[in-house]
């Protein structure tokens, strides 16, 4: 499937499963657009913006090069799924990830219809990039994946046992390329 205007779309799906909740006075309420190029490993995406005055916009983005050679239900499915984050955030004001609200307008929108799926993860082909980088945290000796070096980055697990979920420079990240790793 080559790239579609997905405004028409969104619009088409917002009266269906959204009772038209993400327009406001006609104009949607999320702005909704293609990636540039660089989302290669998610399908899609949700940002609240929140404007100057602190009115509360949302942004999806759909990823171009995960999306574009994908069946038309793959769209429809990526694009259904950050709408359910965008009702969420914009209409039950309440933030959750893919919490009970999440799962219960997943059900009741799969259920409705047999067009396609809407799934918490998918299972589209990505393009794997292979890790530059080994960091290993100095405390549990776990080791995490990088694509680059994130300065001040910190084991999560040790800072949330060992320092009551605050960051610490003991728990800091030692990084070693990866091709140095056996």
């Amino acid at each position: 499937m080559s790239l579609i205007p997905v405004l028409p779309l969104f619009l088409e799906l917002n009266r269906q499963y959204f009772q038209n909740s993400l327009l406001e006075r006609g104009v949607p309420r999320v702005s909704v657009r293609w990636s540039d190029g660089r989302m290669r490993t998610t399908a899609g995406l949700y940002k609240r913006k929140t404007n100057f005055f602190g009115g509360k916009a949302g942004e999806i983005i759909l990823s171009r090069p995960v999306l574009e050679n994908l069946p038309e239900k793959a769209l429809k499915s990526t694009l259904c799924h950050e709408m359910i984050h965008a009702w969420i955030d914009l209409d039950l004001k309440v933030e959750e990830v893919h919490g009970p609200n999440f799962m219960k307008r997943m059900a009741e929108i799969n259920s409705s219809q047999t067009d396609f799926q809407v799934t918490v993860r998918h299972s589209f082909p990505v393009s794997k990039k292979t890790p530059k980088w080994l960091a290993t945290c100095p405390s549990c000796k776990r080791s995490f994946r990088y694509r680059r070096i994130v300065k001040g980055a910190a084991c999560r697990s040790c800072c949330n046992n060992f320092f009551g979920g605050q960051w610490d420079k003991k728990c800091l990240l030692i990084y070693k390329p990866f091709s140095e790793v056996n």
